[in-house]
């Protein structure tokens, strides 16, 4: 099979076509699926996110690309996501030794090796065949805790089955209150250490790319932690006549929040947090944890980006309970500044996808060793050789 490169690539898929679909690639490739006309690129001929993201636009469908990189509306808060982190500046150090660089960090109790987190995204078989097992096993290669979406495409149990690094569940709450109990028992079961109760999609927003690509969940693909149940397959899109999903609870309120926490002896978390207010009755309320999060920009658009969110978040909370901040994080960079802002660790999402879609668990474990690299070198850069010594002087004012 010939070399891959990024050049050959894109020269054979030729111009894209409207909202990043490629016309030559739609013809030869199924949904979710790579063109079999082409293999899999090594993710060593690829240095940064930017490429992984250009090189996943090439491999996947037309569909797939149209779910993992669209976002709500006129995708304005999907830009200002990132936009944001550029407008911060770095203060710059001299004559420090930085000869070691230490990235460890506990959260909740345990130490990881860095505060990069995968952020739970559904449907990972439409970027990899493997979907979530590859997800997992790039994890391990990484060290990099995974965060299991509710609507995996593989089950939680067996993501857990091959997973050595540590697991947190992602949970949509479902309308049938006894099926929310039972996935939350699973998760115990399956050894998860934490639960991330998503609570900023009551309803789902505006998201045209997906409609515009006609999304549905492919034959041979389902949310597999809903098998058996009629929500298990298809599309998770509201009718025409309704802004609801049957796959979400729009009835959630801080009342099920309490009814969780009473039911699991797992952590806590919620995420989705974007007003300050919101984020001091969460503290108040005793969850562990606290997800600063606008969904990747795929419900409200133009709300705030998150790293603009997040300072006011922390003078809110006060230090009560650990804060996370995800959205637009592209760089070693964007994760320092995220830290000097008062987070506790970052979440990335649609980085480790691209990698995913790319190269599979290699890609995966690629796209996370670069942030990681890129963040040792932007600390010593700035003269820091330890996550707690990074605070807000790290930002240029």
């Amino acid at each position: 099979m010939a070399e891959w490169s990024i050049a050959a690539v894109l020269k054979t898929a030729g111009p894209q076509g409207p909202g990043g679909s490629n016309p030559s690639l739609s013809a030869i490739s199924s949904p979710g699926m790579k063109c079999p006309l082409m293999p899999f690129p090594n993710s060593k001929d690829l240095f940064d996110i930017p490429d992984f993201e250009r090189a996943a636009k090439a491999v996947m469908s037309p569909m797939a690309w149209a779910y993992v990189a669209g976002a709500a509306a006129d995708e304005i808060t999907l830009r200002w996501n990132h936009e944001a982190y550029e407008h911060l500046r770095l203060a710059a150090r001299a004559l420090v030794d930085v000869s070691k660089i230490d990235t460890r960090v506990t959260l909740l109790g345990r130490e990881l090796a860095y505060p990069i987190l995968l952020a739970p995204t559904a449907y990972q078989k439409l970027a990899h065949p493997d979907g979530e097992l590859a997800t997992v096993k790039g994890a391990n290669s990484a060290e990099a805790t995974m965060v299991v979406s509710t609507m995996s495409t593989v089950s939680m149990e067996d993501i857990a089955s091959s997973a050595t690094t540590p697991l947190w569940f992602q949970l949509y709450v479902q309308p049938d209150q006894a099926f929310t109990q039972d996935l939350v028992a699973r998760a115990e079961a399956a050894g998860y250490q934490a639960l991330v109760v998503t609570v900023d999609t009551p309803v789902l927003g505006p998201r045209y790319q997906e409609l515009r690509a006609g999304f549905t969940l492919p034959a041979g693909i389902e949310r597999a932690n809903l098998r058996g149940r009629a929500t298990s397959t298809g599309s998770h899109r509201p009718t025409e006549a309704t802004i609801y999903s049957q796959t979400l609870d729009s009835r959630l309120t801080w009342k099920d929040i309490d009814w969780l926490r009473s039911i699991t002896k797992l952590p806590v978390l919620l995420k989705g947090i974007q007003n300050p207010d919101d984020a001091d009755k969460a503290a108040q309320s005793g969850v562990a944890g606290i997800i600063v999060s606008n969904h990747g920009a795929r419900n409200l658009d133009t709300s705030p980006a998150t790293i603009d969110v997040l300072p006011r978040v922390i003078a809110k909370v006060g230090g009560k309970t650990p804060v996370l901040v995800d959205g637009g994080i592209r760089r070693g960079t964007d994760v320092l500044k995220a830290l000097a802002l008062g987070a506790s660790a970052v979440l990335i999402g649609r980085p480790y996808i691209y990698g995913l879609a790319v190269d599979g668990a290699n890609g995966v474990a690629s796209v996370v060793n670069i942030l990681r690299r890129e963040l040792e070198s932007a600390m010593a850069l700035c003269g820091r050789t330890s996550i707690p010594s990074i605070d807000s002087s790290v930002i240029w004012k």
